[in-house]
């Protein structure tokens, strides 16, 4: 393949920020770029391989079958990159540490609180993976990773939980009277389709819903409800600065739900001082 062939590496990050996150506005975020600079390089780059890459789905943006193979095509050169300019440019430094963290959780706790470790830790790099689930810490390069634990645990792992899941509706506060009245949307993620219906189970004393419209990610989610489309139904960790700041009303509270977050990296792998320096840090501010 000729040089020309091969498109910017700017349009191409974008364009991989763009289909991990789901949204334009996420990676301008990841990306410290503004949002109509990532449309832009997203659609050069659809312009110059005369493909299309994005379709819509809901609110956001998903690949085309043609965009999710360039996606994942780039985001395993780019992590290539990464760790090789890693390797040739300090060999004998403190490798970086690769985080991995559920994307609405990322977007709305961690991201906002990451500043803080950079400036009690300046000579540790975090590079921060975006994914659910279950995970592969050889061929994703993971060091660390933070998950909700509500899916099968591999044995190799170690995992040492650091809260527990808590869920409850939040909502704009002009909201909180049609809410107490039954005249409202309910909120929900994909990623949890039956959160309403066990809650509404275990809350009798709360009127349902007419309906229950159903967004890809909780962060989707959260601005749906800031935006007055209806009420959702949230974990407390990433509604709490809203919450905090007057954005969004949590009027009942919020329930345990019988899960928790962890901390998860392999087995019988030795921990870096620096890694457990992260450690630290993440279990003191999730408390």
């Amino acid at each position: 393949m000729k040089r020309s062939d091969i498109p910017s590496l700017d349009d191409l990050r974008a364009f991989e920020a763009v289909t991990r996150l789901g949204s334009v506005r996420a990676a301008a975020i990841e990306l410290a770029l503004t949002h109509g600079a990532i449309s832009r390089r997203v659609s050069k780059l659809a312009a110059d391989l005369k493909l299309q890459l994005l379709e819509p789905d809901g609110r956001g943006v998903r690949p085309t079958r043609d965009g999710e193979r360039l996606a994942l095509a780039t985001s395993d050169a780019l992590k290539g990159i990464s760790t090789a300019l890693a390797e040739i440019r300090s060999p004998f430094a403190t490798p970086p540490i690769v985080l991995s963290c559920e994307r609405s959780l990322a977007m709305r706790w961690l991201i906002p609180r990451l500043s803080d470790f950079q400036d009690r830790h300046p000579g540790i790099d975090v590079h921060l993976s975006t994914g659910g689930g279950p995970l592969d810490f050889v061929r994703e390069r993971i060091t660390l990773a933070i998950r909700r634990l509500d899916f099968p645990l591999d044995p190799d792992w170690t995992v040492t939980t650091i809260t527990q899941e808590t869920i409850g509706p939040v909502m704009r506060p002009d909201m909180a009277g049609r809410f107490e009245d039954g005249d409202y949307l309910a909120l929900g993620s994909r990623t949890r389709p039956e959160a309403w219906r066990k809650w509404l189970a275990s809350r009798p004393d709360i009127p349902p819903p007419r309906d229950i419209r159903f967004y890809d990610h909780h962060f989707m989610m959260l601005e749906a409800a800031a935006s007055g489309l209806g009420i959702a139904l949230s974990p407390r960790i990433i509604a709490a600065d809203d919450i905090a700041s007057g954005r969004l009303l949590a009027p009942v509270g919020f329930d345990v739900d019988g899960t928790s977050y962890g901390l998860i990296w392999p087995k019988g792998a030795e921990v870096a001082e620096h890694v457990q320096t992260l450690e630290n840090w993440i279990m003191q501010r999730m408390q």
